[in-house]
C-alpha cells in the first residue's frame, strides 16, 4: 500500500473539515465516483451511471449506483465533495493490499479497484451498532475514503480498541471483536460500552467525530411545538 503514489494528477482541498478532491483524468481515463458526489467538472469529462445493486447492496443504506466519469478527447478536471462534513484520505492498493470501509466512507477510486459488500455476521454487526456490512476494496489502483470529522492513522501491532462509532477503514492484516467496556450500567446508561478490539499488525483509520452523537446534541436544540390549551 502506498499513500505517495497515484495514476491520477490530484489535489485534496479544504482539509480537515470540509474536504474535496480534485482529479485531474487522463483523456480516455476513467473514475468510479460514489453517487451525487460530484460537484464540478469540465466538460470533456462524461458521466454514465452504472447500475450496482443487489440485495447486499441495498441493505447497506449505500448508493444502488455508480457514476463512472470519462475524459474523452483531452485530460480533464472533476472536483468531488461526500456528503459527510469531515476529511478524505487516499491510498494506492497494490494487487495483493485490501481495506475494509465502513459502508458510508467510500468516495471514489480507479476502475482496477473492486469494490465487494463484505457480511460482518449478525453478532459484531448488531451488537456494533453499525452496518452489517463493510466495503472490502482490493484490487489495484486509487482509493479514497472520507470521514465524518477529521481523520487519525494508527498503526496497530497487537492490540488496540476503538469505538464502534469512530471506525472508518482498517486493512485486512487486523482481526477484530465487538467487546463491551464496563458493566451494562454503561452499556444503557453513560453512553459508552461497546467498542472494537483490533488484534494482529496492521492501519486503522479513525474519525474524530460521529454522527449519532452530534444528532443527540443537536436534539436539545431543537424546537419543539407546544399545543395551546
Amino acid at each position: 500500500m502506498d499513500k505517495t503514489r497515484s495514476d491520477f494528477q490530484y489535489k485534496m482541498l479544504c482539509q480537515p473539515d470540509y474536504s474535496m478532491i480534485n482529479v485531474r483524468i487522463p483523456s480516455g481515463q476513467t473514475l468510479k465516483v460514489e453517487a451525487s458526489s460530484m460537484a464540478s467538472m469540465d466538460t470533456c469529462v462524461k458521466m454514465k451511471t452504472k447500475f450496482k445493486g443487489g440485495f447486499s447492496r441495498f441493505l447497506t443504506g449505500e448508493s444502488l449506483f455508480v457514476n463512472e466519469f470519462t475524459a474523452e478527447g483531452s485530460d480533464g478536471e472533476l472536483n468531488i465533495a461526500p456528503g459527510a462534513p469531515g476529511d478524505m484520505e487516499h491510498v494506492y492498493l497494490e494487487g495483493n493490499d485490501v481495506i475494509y470501509l465502513q459502508n458510508s466512507a467510500w468516495v471514489a477510486s480507479g476502475t482496477g479497484v473492486n469494490l465487494e459488500t463484505k457480511w460482518q455476521g449478525m453478532i459484531k454487526g448488531f451488537f456494533s451498532g453499525e452496518s452489517l456490512f463493510l466495503i472490502k476494496c482490493s484490487g489495484q489502483g486509487d482509493l479514497w475514503f472520507n470521514t465524518y470529522g477529521a481523520m487519525i492513522e494508527v498503526d496497530v501491532d497487537g492490540d488496540y480498541v476503538v469505538d464502534t462509532g469512530y471506525i472508518v477503514a482498517f486493512t485486512e492484516g487486523l482481526n477484530y471483536n465487538v467487546t463491551r467496556v464496563g458493566g451494562y450500567k454503561s452499556l444503557f446508561l453513560s453512553g459508552e460500552g461497546l467498542t472494537c478490539k483490533f488484534t494482529g499488525k496492521g492501519k486503522l483509520w479513525i474519525q474524530t467525530r460521529q454522527m449519532p452523537a452530534f444528532a443527540s446534541w443537536v436534539q436539545v436544540f431543537r424546537p419543539v411545538q407546544r399545543n395551546s390549551s
